[in-house]
Formats: structure tokens, C-alpha cells, sequence
């Protein structure tokens, strides 16, 4: 056993021991209820949430232990979270990560201390003589003291010959103070049942108990100065070191670069394979911290455009009166440094009148700050679902949008050198300038690979918005571009009817825009999804273009189009379009409207068609 900063290593995963046949309806209520604790993973290191109706409603805790800052809180929340959908076709279970635990349960166990599933886990090395009765009196301790310190409390002993002994005891914030006592006392019987092993977990539904022999708890300052003191050390010798390289470099390659000036002077030209090879760091895209610090005003509140799990974004105003946008990277290790600094070489290198204009970064040890151009008119949901600024988006003015938004997906996956999968295509993250022409934004979720070598296997960590994922990707990690594909779909549906899918009936929901539109589509009601802020001259083409949404949402990925295709659908339109397959969960909302008989009544918005013009 060992420790590993940020705290993130997987003490043990426990599945539940229900399976079911069809899971995806448990997985979208696992992730709605994760989205819901991630605010309070962010504000207070600790969250519960319940998403979902019966049979398939999810019950999900998430908490960090008490000595965890917030940001490896946040890193350990992000690493456990999607190991749970790992235990399907067992719905729900338990990751006890060393910084973290995560819980998720098709039932409330908010409350539980003890059940069948707890774990115990004993090192295989042994203590020397005595040194038990001194980790039996610290644990003794830390149970007592803790359910008075908010239920967590940590320590350590020291024996004689210098050998220091460090423990946990730490109870989910669910509990009172008595049910905190009894699981910990609980907990404390069975790790006892460990020695005199070096060191040992007790891991219950309500507590758990840690100790070792070495310190789990994190590097204290004394060690902090010294590894500091060894880094400034190490990187000056390679300074020293890599100056001299430099210099016999240059002095080596002088008299051939001279030699060789006048064969140079004509035909000159960049190789596709060197200009990809450009960093960063070659190229003047490198803003001064105090730049952009001043530019905002030092990232004054009043000019917060707005705030995510994975950074902020601040207007800003160049001394040259060009207007941008920052945004605030929230990253805390050197491996997610590295992400970035991979993903602005290749988006500075993108450029496609609908993306948003990469101009620059500054990449520090305190912020990784990116600047893009300022697009006055902000994102589209913000005009798409009020209901009276949506009134400026005409009929023709929502049709560039889905079309510009297209051809910028399709420069995406097939134009650039490297095929990019957003990730996370929707509304909020379609930013429209002046003449509300779009252009696709917040690049922190894409993932790049050389497009001729994407397999159509290729699995990934699932990042996204619920609601907008396809389904292949959302419960196995599926990755191709087509994962695109079914987000545009419901973007182009949201676009089409001024309804967000996610916000789309009541939050218990299986229902959406996307199975109500399908409903609509069987029925011949397709008009009736139109928005009816907009004065239509053409309903025909409205209607062929939400027929090419449900094309792009079929439940099948290899029956989706790609966005050249899309991209001829929406502009040649006298061409044939092929009869759309049925897109996901509407299966799921039939089981759940003949669970019981109550939820075959008129309350149960699976088994009825919802009216998307009551709004």
C-alpha cells in the first residue's frame, strides 16, 4: 500500500450484487445525480443527490476526506466518478479512493453505519513487538474525538525508537453525532482484528478507519522546502547544462547555415509535418501574465462572464483596444499542465471562421489563463431560451446557425491535420458574433487523434453534458465522431423548438425533447415541436431539417450521418432524406410506464406525448 499525491489510487471497489438487463436508464439518473453533487464537491468537498423515477432512480454520495484540499478534492471526485458505471450490469456501488469515497445505490443509504458489504483490508507486513498497543490507543483516540470535529479526525504516535504510527477516522457528513460514534466504534472492533499488520483499512457504508506506518496524510512544509529546494537545484544544473548544449549547437551548425544561405533564398517553404511540429513556445501567441491581468482588470468579478467546473471566463480589454475573453484554467497537477499545453498547440493551429479565434496563452505556476476573441453577442442560450430575447433569431438566422455549426464540426473530424472530437457540443457553448454567426467554443473536453487511425473501439473517460451524450459513449466510453454527431442532433432540436433537452418535462423524467420529437415524427405532429415565436414561411423545410436532428440522434452510431453529409441535407435541399431509426431511451420509457400501474396513468410523461409549446 502507498500514498500518492493528489490521493487518487483505488483502495477498493465494491459492486452491488443487483443486476438488471437493460441498464441505460440507470446510467443517464447515475450521471444526472453526478452533475448535481459536482457543485458540492466544488463548495464544500462533499454532496449527495438522487436523480431519476423508480424502478431506475439513482442515489448517489460523493465526499472527501477532511484533510483533502479543495482542488485534490476535485481531482479525486473526477477520478472516482466514473468508476462506478464500471460495475454494470450491477447497478450502482462503492470506490474508496485514498483522498475520496464515492457511493451509488438504486436506494436512499444515506443513513447506513454497517451492512453485509463492508471491507476490511490488512497489510501483509507486521509491526514490530509493541507496536500495536500503540496504534490500538491512537485509534482509540480519533474515534472519541471525532464525532465532535465534524466527524473527521486524524493523528499519530511516535514510540521510542522513533518509529511514528498515523491513522484516520473520518464519517460521512449523512451521519449525526451517536450514528458517527456507533460506526466508527464499529469500524474500530474490526481493523483492531488487523494487527500487527504495518497497516490496515476498515471501510463501512456509514465510516472508515486508516492506519500505516507511513504518512498517508500528505507532505508536511519542512518536506515541502527541501523537495522545493531539490527541484530549483536539479532544474539549475540542467539550465547549465543545456546552455552549454545550446552553445556548442550553435557555434557546430553556424558555418552550415552560412554555407548554405543562398541555396535557401529561393522556394522556401514550410512542410505540413514541420509546421505541426510548431510549439507553443515557438510562436507569438505567449501573453505576459501582467497583460492579462491588467487587461481584466485583475480578474475583477464585474467582468465574470461566467464560471464552470473547469475554469472562469473573463472579458478583457487589450491595450490596444481589442476586446478578448479568458478563460481561467482550474488545473493543479503537472499531468493536467501538460493536457493543456497539448490542447493550445493544436486549437492556435485551427482556424475556421466557425470556431472561436485562439489569440494566445500565458501558462504560469499560479494560472494557465487562455485568451480567445471576444464575441459580443455571448453564447446561444442565452438568447435561445429566453423568451424574449429569443425573438432576435429568425427562422433564417437560426438556419446559418445549425449550418455554420456544422461546417465547423466538419473542419473538426475531417478537414484539420488532426481529427478532433469536441465532446461537448451544445448551446452554451455556441458563441455568435455581431451578424449571429456561429462559432464552437471551449475546446477543455476534445480529444485528438490522427483521424485515419481512430478505431471504432476507441474508448475514453467519459466527460460531457447529460442529455447531449450519445449513448454508446455515455455507457461504455465510445469515442468516435459520431459522438458529435448526436450532440448536434439535439442541438439542432433545441434550436428548432426553443426547448433545452435537459430541462425538457419534469426533472424525473425519461423523457425528452428527443423521444418527444420522435413520438411526434411517428404521429405526423412533427410541426408542433416548432417554436412558435418564430413567423414561418416555409414549414416544409423546418421540417426537413428536424427530420436531419432525428437522423443525427439515432440510437445506432453507424446509422448517424457524418457532418459532410449533414452539411449536404441542410443545403441541397432537393435531396432525398433516409426515414430516421428511433433514438435512445425511448425503450426505457416504455418499461417505466408499465412498472406499475400507476405509472400507466395520464401523470406519467413516458406513456404521453408532452405539448413543447407550453412554455
Amino acid at each position: 500500500m502507498h500514498s500518492q499525491i493528489p490521493r487518487i489510487d483505488v483502495v477498493e471497489r465494491n459492486c452491488s450484487n443487483l443486476i438488471v438487463r437493460n441498464s441505460s436508464a440507470y446510467t443517464m439518473n447515475y450521471y444526472k445525480a453526478i452533475q448535481q453533487i459536482q457543485e458540492g464537491i466544488i463548495n464544500g468537498n462533499f454532496g449527495t443527490a438522487s436523480a431519476g423515477d423508480p424502478p431506475s432512480k439513482m442515489y448517489v454520495m460523493a465526499q472527501c476526506h477532511g484533510d483533502l484540499s479543495n482542488w485534490d478534492c476535485r481531482i479525486c471526485f473526477e477520478a472516482g466518478k466514473s468508476i462506478i458505471p464500471s460495475c454494470l450490469p450491477h447497478i450502482g456501488g462503492r470506490v474508496y479512493l485514498d483522498g475520496c469515497f464515492i457511493r451509488a445505490a438504486n436506494y436512499s443509504f444515506f443513513h447506513e453505519i454497517i451492512t453485509p458489504d463492508d471491507t476490511l483490508i490488512c497489510g501483509s507486513t507486521k509491526y514490530k513487538s509493541g507496536t500495536a498497543d500503540i496504534t490500538t490507543k491512537l485509534i482509540q483516540k480519533l474515534i472519541k474525538e471525532a464525532p465532535s470535529n465534524d466527524g473527521y479526525k486524524t493523528g499519530k504516535d511516535t514510540k521510542e525508537d522513533g518509529e511514528v504510527i498515523y491513522a484516520l477516522a473520518n464519517c460521512w457528513k449523512t451521519l449525526d453525532k451517536l450514528s458517527c460514534s456507533t460506526c466508527l466504534e464499529k469500524a474500530a472492533s474490526s481493523i483492531f482484528s488487523c494487527l500487527p499488520s504495518t497497516d490496515g483499512y476498515a471501510l463501512t457504508a456509514g465510516c472508515i478507519i486508516q492506519y500505516s506506518d507511513y504518512n498517508f496524510l500528505g507532505i508536511n512544509q519542512a518536506e515541502i522546502q527541501h523537495l522545493n529546494l531539490y527541484v530549483c537545484l536539479i532544474i539549475f544544473v540542467n539550465l547549465i547544462i543545456v546552455g552549454t548544449l545550446v552553445i556548442t549547437f550553435c557555434v557546430c551548425v553556424g558555418k552550415f547555415i552560412i554555407n548554405c544561405r543562398n541555396k535557401r533564398q529561393r522556394n522556401v517553404k514550410i512542410s505540413g509535418d514541420a509546421e505541426s511540429d510548431l510549439s507553443i513556445f515557438k510562436m507569438s501567441l505567449r501573453f505576459k501574465y501582467s497583460t492579462i491581468e491588467k487587461a481584466t482588470n485583475h480578474f475583477n468579478e464585474s467582468n465574470k462572464l461566467g464560471q464552470g467546473g473547469f475554469g472562469e471566463v473573463f472579458k478583457g480589454c487589450l491595450g490596444d483596444g481589442r476586446e478578448i475573453a479568458v478563460k481561467r484554467l482550474f488545473v493543479s497537477s503537472t499531468t493536467q499542465t501538460q493536457d493543456v499545453v497539448n490542447e493550445v498547440n493544436i486549437i492556435s493551429l485551427a482556424e475556421h471562421r466557425n470556431l472561436v479565434r485562439f489569440l494566445g496563452c500565458s501558462l504560469t505556476y499560479k494560472d494557465s489563463l487562455l485568451v480567445y476573441e471576444f464575441v459580443p453577442n455571448m453564447s446561444l442560450d442565452r438568447l435561445l431560451f429566453d423568451p424574449e430575447k429569443k425573438k432576435e433569431l429568425d427562422w433564417q438566422k437560426r438556419l446559418g446557425i445549425i449550418i455554420g455549426t456544422a461546417r465547423g464540426l466538419k473542419y473538426l473530424h475531417t478537414d484539420y491535420k488532426i481529427s478532433i472530437v469536441h465532446r461537448d457540443i451544445k448551446a452554451s457553448n455556441i458563441l455568435l458574433d455581431l451578424k449571429y454567426r456561429p462559432k464552437i467554443s471551449d475546446f477543455g473536453l476534445a480529444k485528438f487523434y490522427a483521424s485515419e487511425k481512430i478505431p471504432s473501439h476507441e474508448t475514453a473517460k467519459i466527460a460531457g453534458t447529460l442529455g447531449y451524450m450519445a449513448p454508446e459513449y455515455l455507457g461504455n466510453g465510445q469515442l468516435t465522431e459520431k459522438v458529435d454527431v448526436y450532440s448536434y442532433g439535439v442541438l439542432v432540436l433545441e434550436i428548432l423548438s426553443g426547448v433545452r433537452n435537459n430541462k425538457f418535462g419534469s426533472d424525473d423524467s425519461l423523457s425528452t425533447l428527443v423521444t418527444s420529437t420522435w413520438k411526434h415524427f411517428q404521429s405526423y405532429t412533427m410541426s408542433e415541436i416548432i417554436d412558435r415565436s418564430l413567423e414561418i414561411d416555409n414549414i416544409e423545410e423546418i421540417l426537413r431539417v428536424a427530420q436531419v436532428g432525428l437522423l443525427c440522434t439515432q440510437e445506432a452510431a453507424l446509422l448517424r450521418p457524418t457532418m459532410a453529409e449533414i452539411i449536404q441535407m441542410l443545403t441541397q435541399k432537393n435531396s432525398p432524406l433516409s426515414q430516421p431509426s428511433k433514438p435512445p431511451f425511448v425503450d426505457e420509457c416504455m418499461e417505466l410506464s408499465h412498472y406499475s400501474n400507476s405509472f400507466r396513468e395520464q401523470t406519467d410523461s413516458c406513456s404521453s406525448t408532452v405539448d413543447l409549446n407550453q412554455r
